[in-house]
């Protein structure tokens, strides 16, 4: 006699944790962070302290989303974060910044990440659903706001970033704002990788979107304060 083929339920995989990279050059807030996204159910697939490592690990590691801090000695969120879209697009960004909000969605916008994360004290929250909507394709940053951060970015032509930049420059800085890549700009301008990934630090430097060795030294602040 033939066995009954088994439920449709049985045969569902079961639903894997979402595989999450951290970026922060603090140990202390890494490991804040790692224990707080663990502790609701999401695999911490890597760290680092560095954008340069970030890059590279996240490649090898390929992990769902990426949580980018926004200033690090060696670059920023920004930075990485741009760098993914072209080289690994399936991975999710969001960036974790002290910014105030104007900033944040600036710095989101011109980064082509999937949204910000501010940090507050005891806003677990806000990071714990960004990263979900994210993975479930409903990015926290919407094409309206985009839209409206990309012309007011070019509100005045008076405005003071726009009359530091070079006349290459605000091309880039147009190109950012719409949401291209840095292949995607290198293609359209006919320019080498790398004087597009140095167009937009200059960019960004210009725009205020600073290093951390560029900032005047400031105390740092303990995992628990951002996280608690």
């Amino acid at each position: 006699m033939d066995t009954p083929a088994a439920p449709a339920e049985e045969f569902r995989s079961p639903v894997l944790p979402i595989r999450v990279f951290i970026l922060n050059d603090h140990k202390m807030v890494r490991q804040g962070l790692g224990d707080l996204l663990e502790h609701v159910g999401f695999d911490i697939v890597g760290e680092s302290g560095s954008a340069v490592e970030a890059i590279r690990l996240v490649h090898i590691l390929q992990p769902d989303i990426a949580v980018l801090d926004d200033r690090l000695p060696d670059g920023t969120g920004i930075e990485v974060c741009r760098e993914l879209r072209s080289t690994a697009p399936e991975v999710g960004c969001l960036i974790l910044t002290s910014l105030d909000e104007q900033h944040a969605v600036r710095a989101a916008v011109l980064a082509g990440a999937s949204g910000y994360v501010l940090k507050r004290i005891g806003d677990h929250d806000a990071l714990i659903n960004c990263i979900r909507s994210t993975v479930a394709g409903i990015p926290p940053i919407g094409p309206g706001i985009r839209e409206r951060v990309a012309e007011s970015l070019y509100a005045t032509a008076s405005a003071p970033w726009l009359r530091a930049m070079t006349g290459t420059e605000r091309n880039v800085l147009a190109l950012m704002a719409r949401g291209k890549t840095n292949r995607q700009i290198g293609q359209e301008m006919a320019l080498p990788d790398a004087a597009v990934t140095a167009c937009v630090s200059s960019v960004l430097q210009k725009l205020g979107f600073r290093r951390r060795s560029q900032l005047i030294p400031v105390p740092i602040p303990r995992a628990w304060e951002l996280l608690h």
